[in-house]
């Protein structure tokens, strides 16, 4: 059996202590332990958004980018306002009513509407060929619920458009990469 021998040392005047302590259930602890962390890192790599925070602007000084039409979308209480803008210009602005919650899963159609007839007027990267999607900025309050902020990144994401592969197909990709707001 698996064990610790546990005894006093050095004199002292008193009497040798010989314990053994069961060491089985700590190795089986230690072995569901493993197990939970090994099974919880596979439901993490399920669980991610796919967002990143590829802004435009210049990584090099000396190499400056013109900028590019980008859609900020502002989630408020009560509406949707997609803003398009070029640099620090303005395009255009429009406002769309938020529907009802609809329990666990929301979905926002009329989001979902809107961000694709603003994109057909003003999106930037249309052509097939053309490998590099339009950005859309998701500006939102730092209280407000995950399944409200994903059924957000959805209804942007639904928007999609033709992609030329190398080989000659074609295939549907969403037309903009989502990243968040600074502030």
């Amino acid at each position: 059996m698996a064990g610790i021998d546990v005894g006093a040392g050095g004199g002292g005047g008193r009497r040798a202590l010989n314990s053994e302590i069961n060491m089985i259930p700590f190795i089986d602890f230690l072995l569901v332990t493993v197990a939970f962390l090994l099974i919880t890192a596979v439901w993490t790599t399920f669980s991610r958004v796919n967002a990143n925070a590829q802004l435009p602007g210049r990584p090099d000084v000396d190499t400056p980018y013109p900028p590019q039409k980008v859609l900020h979308v502002h989630s408020k209480p009560t509406e949707f306002a997609l803003v398009w803008k070029h640099g620090a210009t303005t395009i255009s602005e429009t406002r769309v009513r938020r529907s009802k919650d609809l329990g666990e899963y929301t979905r926002h159609t009329e989001l979902e509407e809107a961000v694709a007839e603003q994109w057909k007027t003003h999106g930037e990267h249309q052509d097939p060929a053309d490998p590099k999607p339009d950005l859309a900025i998701l500006h939102t309050h730092d209280q407000a619920p995950f399944r409200e902020v994903i059924a957000t990144i959805d209804a942007v994401y639904a928007t999609q458009r033709d992609r030329q592969m190398p080989s000659g197909q074609r295939e549907k990709i969403p037309a903009f990469n989502v990243a968040f707001s600074a502030r």
